[in-house]
């Protein structure tokens, strides 16, 4: 006969602290459990933050008391008291800035439905591996609680510079009205001085324009956002017009690798491979004249001839295709690759497509946001290119870049 395997808190600590209590009501809102995770979550916090100011390179950081956030628990609601640093860096791991969920079993849903599973997959996956019997409607509601923190995410502050930030869009299926329409998942990923990635925001239009662009640019500047050195776009309507009206003194660059990837869709699949070779003498010139030479020399050649309409996109985007010919290679290499923006790109269409059409808005907000919010996690390191490519930066925007490296 197995002896019985004594608790992990001992009996002593359990009799004290359900002292007066009673048992019920101790798992109650506002009882004994959520008063030991408040009490649990704020030591948590500072002990986080003793860390973080230790760690510290500059030195110069100290505490600057606390601002208080509520959050929800399997239970209800909780008020805890987060510390703050005068520098404002400190970043606590175990409830998040924005996060707007106490750490618990609701976390493992919200993770299963980050990567993409539905809720009755998820319902499915409870059942086989936890034993648990989970309706669809919890799931709903469990992951709806995302919202909260979508919303205070879209709204929160932003440096005031950034050297560079890339604008694009993926296509949705959403049901509106009884219809399922396709509408544009806009997201902004900026670069800042010291390479970090971050995630700007993310909205969701059915049709852009200038009227659009121009309202996300003033979204920008009233959470702080003063100056944007570099923007990469994928030839987004309305867009150079609208930034510039905000940001004048920003350069548009369009995205060299969506212009290519258009260019080919021209193309017979047989000859991707030639073409694509063949337009390289055109982005790889060694400034704008030598590159407007090669265009119009591949207009009058064969392949231009064969596909006229690739020799007409270029020119119509050249005015935003030039400012990529001023940069020395390194920055070139951070805009024509556009590996962070196209990885992000990658995770949310496989999302998307495992999805097929989405019930609401609310409902491709919620997973794009969701999923926006791990890459950001999983970003640890600036690209290999930003070491050189700063540099340059620093020489081509002087004092703007300058600002930037110490916001």
């Amino acid at each position: 006969m197995s002896r019985r395997k004594e608790p992990a808190i001992p009996k002593e600590l359990l009799d004290q602290l359900l002292t007066g209590t009673d048992a019920v009501a101790a798992l109650n809102q506002g009882g004994l459990l959520d008063t030991l995770k408040k009490a649990l979550a704020e030591r948590a916090l500072n002990a986080e933050m003793d860390h973080h100011l230790e760690q510290e390179v500059q030195g110069n950081n100290s505490r600057n008391g606390y601002g208080r956030k509520t959050v929800t628990t399997e239970t209800g609601r909780i008020e805890i008291e987060v510390p703050r640093d005068r520098a404002g860096r400190f970043d606590p791991q175990l409830i998040a800035k924005y996060q707007r969920r106490f750490p618990g079993f609701d976390d493992k849903i919200i993770s299963m439905y980050a990567r993409g599973m539905s809720t009755r997959e998820i319902v499915g996956h409870l059942r086989e591996l936890y034993g648990i019997e989970a309706s669809p409607d919890l799931i709903s509601t469990v992951t709806d609680a995302v919202l909260e923190e979508v919303a205070a995410w879209q709204q929160r502050p932003l440096d005031p510079a950034y050297p560079l930030v890339f604008f694009d869009a993926i296509r949705v299926k959403i049901r509106d009205e009884g219809v399922v329409r396709n509408k544009a998942i806009h997201i902004a990923l900026g670069v800042q001085a010291n390479g970090t990635k971050v995630v700007l925001g993310m909205w969701l239009e059915q049709n852009e324009g200038a009227k659009f662009w121009l309202r996300v640019m003033n979204e920008l500047r009233n959470r702080g956002v003063e100056d944007i050195m570099l923007a990469v776009v994928d030839g987004l309507k309305g867009f150079p017009d609208a930034i510039t009206a905000v940001f004048p003194q920003t350069l548009v660059q369009t995205c060299i690798v969506h212009l290519l990837r258009n260019s080919l869709d021209f193309v017979a699949w047989k000859d991707r491979r030639v073409l694509g070779t063949a337009l390289k003498t055109i982005y790889r010139a060694v400034d704008a004249i030598a590159a407007e030479e090669a265009l119009t020399a591949f207009e009058a050649g064969f392949w231009g001839q064969r596909y006229p309409a690739i020799g007409q996109s270029w020119r119509r985007a050249w005015p935003e295709i030039i400012p990529f010919f001023a940069f020395p290679d390194d920055v070139r290499r951070i805009v024509y690759t556009t590996n962070s923006i196209e990885a992000l790109n990658a995770k949310l269409r496989r999302a998307v497509r495992a999805r097929g059409h989405f019930p609401t808005d609310e409902a491709a907000t919620k997973l794009l946001y969701l999923i926006l919010n791990r890459s950001e996690k999983e970003w640890k390191m600036p690209a290999r290119e930003w070491a050189m490519a700063k540099a340059q930066f620093a020489v081509l925007f002087g004092d703007r870049f300058i600002r930037a490296m110490t916001a």
